[in-house]
């Protein structure tokens, strides 16, 4: 019997304990159940993404190539033949001293040297062009246009720039001195008078070279002379002999014929005799001169004052020129006050 009764008080036991778990268990599914309906708000702190821009080093020869505009393609320059040198050492010289003969006026000479020249170099272009010239100096124009055309025929590559020089003697034909009338002549010779001179008598001559308007005038074939003619105190007239006592000189160089024309002044000084030779010979003073523009050789124009030099010396204008018609000049003017040689002599303005 007692032992009945421990094995039903165990069971009870294990019966209350199975019941408080079961109430445990119980109690705990409820307070989940009310806490599962609760709503909860959880706050969470997001990174915001912030993009990082990182060059890349890169290789020296991997640098940016900068932009730049397209090259053009260089212009080309014109071509530049020149004259062709001459080989020959003795031709050479040869035709140096038969082109300063020829400009010395010695035309016989210069042949003599050039065909010398034309022996040692046959077909030279340099060769015949000069042979050219001085038979065109000399009036052989026919043999003249021969040697042209032998420097015509070398054509551009044989000749080089003397082909266009042959080829426009050749085009536009000789041109003779003579053509040049009416074309250049000269203008009114101006006489000024220093009376402020030291040592003597002084003049100035302006003397004016005038062109027609488009004419292509070479510089280096005019020429202007001037005769200057003195007055003893015996009255005697005489032509100067010391060119010393002349001083030439052009207002401006080289030639651009602003205005149409170019001015020579020529200044003239007399100087004192001494006593000795003022008693044997006597005093000289200013009388006039004669003014001659030639081109090429060839008389152009002449300007006498007085009149009466023109036939001292036997020189007239060519016909078709001034002729007979020498200008009258005024009485001599005087040279404005502060006078610079250096200066070309102009009008002065009037005082305002």
């Amino acid at each position: 019997m007692k032992g009945n009764r421990l094995f039903v008080g165990a069971c009870c036991a294990l019966g209350l304990v199975a019941f408080s778990q079961l109430l445990i268990a119980g109690m705990a599914l409820a307070v989940r159940i009310e806490e599962g309906r609760e709503v909860r708000v959880v706050e969470r702190e997001v990174e915001k993404l912030v993009p990082i821009r990182i060059s890349v080093p890169t290789a020296p020869q991997d640098k940016p190539v900068e932009s730049k505009p397209p090259e053009l393609p260089p212009v080309p320059k014109p071509q530049e033949h020149g004259v062709p040198a001459i080989a020959d050492p003795r031709s050479e010289r040869l035709v140096k001293e038969g082109r300063t003969a020829r400009i010395a006026g010695d035309m016989g000479l210069a042949i003599v040297k050039l065909e010398e020249a034309l022996a040692d170099s046959p077909e030279h272009p340099t060769v015949l062009f000069e042979l050219g010239i001085v038979h065109e100096t000399m009036g052989v124009y026919g043999k003249a246009s021969r040697y042209y055309e032998e420097v015509f025929r070398l054509g551009v590559t044989g000749a080089g720039d003397l082909y266009e020089a042959a080829a426009a003697k050749l085009r536009d034909g000789f041109e003779q001195p003579t053509d040049m009338l009416g074309r250049v002549a000269l203008g009114r010779v101006r006489i000024f008078n220093d009376p402020n001179a030291r040592g003597g008598q002084r003049v100035v001559l302006s003397v004016p070279v005038q062109k027609a308007p488009g004419e292509d005038v070479d510089a280096d074939e005019i020429e202007v002379a001037v005769r200057f003619f003195n007055k003893t105190n015996q009255g005697k007239i005489v032509q100067l002999e010391d060119s010393s006592w002349a001083v030439p000189q052009w207002v401006s160089l080289p030639f651009d014929w602003q205005g149409g024309e170019e001015m020579l002044r020529m200044n003239y000084m007399i100087p004192k005799r001494d006593t000795q030779t003022a008693h044997l010979f006597g005093e000289l003073s200013y009388y006039g001169q004669v003014v001659t523009l030639t081109f090429k050789g060839e008389v152009l124009d002449v300007q006498a004052w007085p009149r009466d030099l023109a036939a001292r010396i036997g020189q007239v204008a060519p016909i078709g020129g001034h002729g007979n018609d020498f200008p009258e000049f005024l009485d001599q003017d005087i040279l404005p006050p502060n006078f610079d040689p250096a200066i070309p002599l102009l009008i002065p303005l009037p005082p305002e």
